[in-house]
């Protein structure tokens, strides 16, 4: 199969870097990776800083631990590579047949499935460097989220709402900054991490609107797909549990009024985006979903802030 021209996808950021500046033999590697589509790694990532915050407001610290938040940081952005490597290996027939993923490296030949291997393994060597600098139990619990990524790429042709192992997967971090700093799981990072999850299924809800034509022709099963019609109450649903976990998750960490308004305003975005939510829209739906990234930094802040406050009371 002949290479597809070099192009930006879909829906990668307009006029990246990688796109103006990276090597050409080096570009489809960065692509393969989502590099270019950095809100991938922020939304893997900010349940991870919000659970360091949440932990620090438990533990009476006055902020989550800098360190913490830098190996979650590169842990974030290399799994997220390596689990978007592994999605595309899996899902390289399927992109094929969707308009806005057909010009991927693996389903445009730009890359041979032999070498996305080998850059998921280098990808997956590095997540594994940073999650040996946390204790034990951290380990461990970081290993588990290896199952529900492993699965993932296969549920959207079998299940009516593959979003949900999605959600086990990227809301994962929402228990690693608690058991990174106390070295065992408790009730406040269980309810934060069932939180996410309800967040990541609107939020992917929302992303999966872009395809649901596509998504049709090819077999996909997506919960835009499965919600059709009440896909907009569909999201206010799982953004209203997410906020109701996550305020009793709050409650059980002993969080003040500051972390209450963080959530306050982190539940008035989400509710904005469900109004501004079209399903006809795709062009709409793609900047929603992107918006969620503001949406987690303004509910880390409200953490954060809570327990700097708390800390040097």
């Amino acid at each position: 199969m002949n290479p597809a021209p070099d192009r930006p996808v879909a829906d990668a950021v307009t006029g990246h870097w990688v796109d103006r500046h990276a090597p050409e033999a080096v570009r489809p590697y960065l692509r393969l990776a989502r590099i270019e589509r950095p809100i991938g790694w922020w939304l893997l990532l900010l349940p991870c800083w919000w659970s360091a915050a949440l932990a620090a407001i438990a533990a009476g610290r006055p902020g989550p631990s800098l360190w913490h938040l830098a190996l979650f940081l590169v842990g974030a952005v290399a799994m997220r590579g390596a689990g978007s490597t592994y999605n595309d290996i899996a899902d390289r027939d399927l992109d094929a047949r969707v308009e806005r993923t057909r010009l991927r490296p693996l389903p445009s030949g730009r890359i041979r499935v032999r070498h996305a291997l080998t850059f998921l393994v280098l990808q997956a060597l590095i997540g594994l460097t940073v999650l040996l600098q946390f204790n034990r139990t951290a380990i461990l619990v970081g290993i588990a989220s290896l199952a529900p990524v492993a699965i993932y790429p296969f549920m959207k042709r079998v299940m009516p709402v593959p979003q949900a192992v999605l959600g086990l997967a990227f809301a994962w971090g929402a228990l690693m900054g608690w058991v990174a700093l106390f070295g065992r799981l408790d009730a406040p990072a269980y309810w934060l991490y069932a939180g996410a999850i309800a967040w990541v299924i609107g939020y992917d809800t929302i992303y999966a609107v872009q395809d649901i034509e596509d998504d049709e022709i090819a077999g996909i099963k997506s919960s835009a797909r499965f919600f059709g019609t009440r896909v907009r109450l569909a999201v206010a649903g799982c953004f209203l549990a997410c906020v109701l976990f996550i305020g009793l998750a709050l409650s059980g960490a002993g969080a003040g009024p500051i972390g209450l308004a963080g959530l306050a305003l982190f539940a008035g975005h989400l509710a904005w985006q469900v109004g501004r939510l079209d399903p006809r829209d795709g062009a709409e739906a793609l900047r929603l979903f992107r918006s969620n990234r503001d949406a987690g930094l303004i509910l880390f802040c409200g953490l954060t802030l809570d327990a700097l406050w708390q800390g040097l009371m």
